[in-house]
């Protein structure tokens, strides 16, 4: 009974803590974060792994506040890491929305909008499949241990007795910001070139013979090319993409 007395306010406030930051990191993973997902599946997993954490972490959280405003603070400082820690996670993905979207416009299917069962939103086909296909492939090579790696490792960089520091986070984001456009436009730059010569060529046609409709005529062999284009590069894309996954999580950890 002295052992209960003692001990859970201590253990119930360390998990407390841990779940303040885990949970909202685990709102931002890929696939078990998605807008798809159940939230109370959501929750459970996210419980789960502040059980997982707390061996790991004890020794580094603060004693308990011994004050209500303390502990608010405290638990509000957490979830403010938490959730900004997850976003810069979260933006490493955008790279396969911006590299569909780019051949989607260059396919000429930009207007075929179709529900993303991820996010819930209307999004274009080609950036729907990739970011589904992005987020399978980073669960069946196990790149998301990747990321509950970085949990811990978010500890280290952002010890919770430390004030919060806003630059370190401004920086993070801006890099992976314009890496994740970068690696965008290195996905789509066979759809970039074969758009501009496609219709350089259609141009030049156009001024040749301007009684024809030329745009008009060629635009479903515009969207054939590119859907065939888009399926022989498929592999080296995902290849592409997740080589620079990885890469980019362990560049966040330094």
């Amino acid at each position: 009974m002295t052992f209960s007395l003692q001990y859970l306010p201590v253990t119930a406030f360390t998990m407390f803590m841990i779940f303040s930051r885990i949970g909202p990191l685990v709102m931002m993973l890929p696939g078990i974060g998605e807008h798809s997902v159940p939230m109370r599946s959501r929750l459970a997993f996210a419980v789960m792994l502040s059980v997982c954490m707390y061996p790991l972490v004890v020794t580094i959280l603060p004693p308990m506040p011994t004050s209500l405003f303390g502990l608010v603070a405290l638990s509000l400082k957490e979830a403010i890491i938490g959730f900004a820690f997850g976003s810069v996670v979260k933006l490493i993905s955008s790279g396969l929305q911006v590299a569909g979207n780019v051949i989607s416009f260059q396919s000429g299917l930009s207007f075929a909008q179709t529900a993303d069962p991820m996010t819930g939103r209307q999004d274009s086909v080609f950036s729907s499949f990739l970011m589904m296909m992005g987020t399978v492939m980073i669960l069946v090579l196990d790149l998301h241990h990747l990321l509950i790696g970085a949990m811990y490792d978010s500890y280290m960089l952002f010890p919770p007795t430390q004030t919060i520091e806003v630059a370190p986070f401004s920086d993070a984001a801006l890099k992976v910001v314009s890496s994740a456009f970068k690696i965008g436009v290195q996905i789509s730059t066979p759809f970039i070139v074969f758009g501009l010569v496609f219709f350089l060529g259609l141009g030049i046609l156009s001024r040749l013979i301007p009684q024809i409709q030329v745009f008009f005529i060629a635009m479903p062999a515009n969207i054939y090319i590119g859907i065939i284009l888009f399926a022989v590069l498929l592999a080296a894309m995902m290849n592409w993409y997740l080589s620079y996954y990885q890469l980019a999580i362990q560049n966040l950890m330094r």
